[in-house]
C-alpha cells in the first residue's frame, strides 16, 4: 500500500536551502578502531542537537508542520497494534518524539504509555497535548534502554521511527527483548534502505558531475532483508515483517530538504561533509526534477519496515515435531 501526502509548500530562498545539509558542530570524538563495541556510524550528540533545535524552532511551529510522515506511519502502526487481540496495562513508546503514536492509544486497549526519547525538546514539545491514556515522559538514550528500564518488566514496547539513528541496532533489539516480560510484544517501524532514493541518487550524480566524487549526505539505513535475522538473533520469535511506502509530493528538492531539517532528520553521519557547494545543490535539484519529477512536483519515497516480535514463553503455541503430521500431502493434492 502506498500513500500520497502533499505537505504545505512554502516559498524559500536559495541561500536558506544551501544551508539545509550544513552540519552542527560537535565535540564527539571520532570512532576508534581499537575500541571494543559497535562501530559508530552516527554522531549521537549531533543528532540530539539537531532534533532539539528543530523542536524549539519558532516555538515548535515548524516542527509540527512537518509531522505528516511520522503521523502517517503512527496511524499505520496503530492498525497493526489493534489487530493484536490483547489489552495492555502499560506500553513503552521508545523514541516517542512528542507522542505521534501515544496520542492514538485508546483506553479500551492500553491504560498508560511511557514515552522515552533522547531529545528533551522533542519529548516535551507538546506538553499540553491531549492523550486518552495516562502518559509518563522519560528522557533516555534509545541505545541505553536498560539504564532506565528493568529487565522482564514491560508488557509491550512500541517504536515508531525511533531506531534509524541507533549505532548498535542489534544490541538495542537485544535490550528491548530483555526489557520485555515473557510473551511480551515488540512492535516497531523503521525507515528502510530505499528511503529517499530519489534525493540520494540526485546528490550523488551532481557531486560526480561537479566535484568528481561522492560523499554521504543521507544516512545509511537497514536493509529489509536483515530485519528478520536481527530480530531472531535478539531472541524474538513468531516474527512478522512487512514493507510499506509513504510517497510525498514536493514542489522541488528544496522544500524536501527544508522539511527534513525541520523534522530533525539532517545528516548525522560521522564522516559527513559539513558544506555542500551551491552549484552542486543546484545541479542536484535539476537532476531530481529531470529524473523523478512529474508536472509541478517531485516525489520523495519513505520506505517503512514494520516488524513484530514476541519474547519467548512456554505458553506460546509451538510447531508440531517433524514427522508428527497425520494427513498425507498426496491426499491433499
Amino acid at each position: 500500500m502506498t500513500s500520497h501526502i502533499r505537505p504545505i509548500s512554502r516559498v524559500l530562498l536559495l541561500r536558506k536551502h544551501a544551508r539545509s545539509f550544513a552540519a552542527v558542530s560537535s565535540n564527539s570524538p571520532a570512532p576508534s578502531m581499537s575500541t571494543v563495541g559497535p562501530y559508530e556510524v552516527f554522531d549521537r550528540n549531533v543528532k540530539r542537537m539537531q532534533r532539539n533545535r528543530a523542536a524549539l524552532r519558532e516555538g515548535g511551529t515548524r516542527s509540527r508542520t512537518v509531522d505528516y510522515v511520522r503521523d502517517e506511519v503512527a496511524g499505520r502502526m496503530m492498525e497493526r497494534f489493534l489487530d493484536i487481540k490483547r489489552n495492555f496495562n502499560t506500553v513503552l513508546d521508545l523514541g516517542s518524539g512528542p507522542g505521534h503514536l501515544s496520542k492514538l492509544l485508546e483506553k479500551d486497549k492500553v491504560q498508560k504509555s511511557i514515552m522515552l526519547d533522547s531529545s528533551v525538546a522533542t519529548l516535551y514539545r507538546d506538553p499540553d497535548s491531549e492523550f486518552e491514556v495516562e502518559v509518563e515522559r522519560i528522557h533516555v538514550d534509545e541505545e541505553n534502554l536498560l539504564s532506565s528500564v528493568e529487565p522482564d518488566s514491560q508488557e509491550a514496547i512500541l517504536s515508531c521511527l525511533g531506531l534509524h539513528w541507533v549505532n548498535d541496532l542489534p544490541g538495542t533489539l537485544v535490550q528491548i527483548q530483555k526489557a520485555l516480560k515473557p510473551d511480551g510484544l515488540f512492535l516497531g517501524a523503521m525507515f528502510g534502505g530505499d528511503t529517499l532514493f530519489e534525493l540520494r541518487t540526485s546528490l550523488q550524480l551532481a557531486e560526480i558531475e561537479r566535484e568528481g566524487g561522492i560523499s554521504p549526505h543521507i544516512s545509511p539505513m537497514t536493509d529489509t532483508r536483515d530485519i528478520s535475522n536481527l530480530l531472531g538473533r535478539a531472541g524474538f520469535n513468531m516474527l512478522t515483517v512487512d514493507i510499506d511506502e509513504v510517497k510525498v509530493a514536493y514542489p522541488s528538492m528544496w522544500e524536501l530538504m527544508e522539511d527534513l531539517q525541520d523534522m530533525g532528520e539532517n545528516n548525522a553521519v560521522i564522516e559527513r561533509r559539513n558544506v555542500l557547494r551551491r552549484d552542486t545543490l543546484a545541479a542536484a535539484s535539476a537532476i531530481y526534477k529531470e529524473m523523478h519529477g512529474s508536472g509541478e512536483s517531485v516525489p520523495a519515497t519513505f520506505q517503512i519496515i514494520y516488524m513484530i516480535g514476541w519474547k519467548p514463553d512456554q505458553s506460546q503455541p509451538k510447531p508440531l515435531e517433524r514427522g508428527s503430521g497425520k494427513v498425507n500431502l498426496k491426499d491433499v493434492l
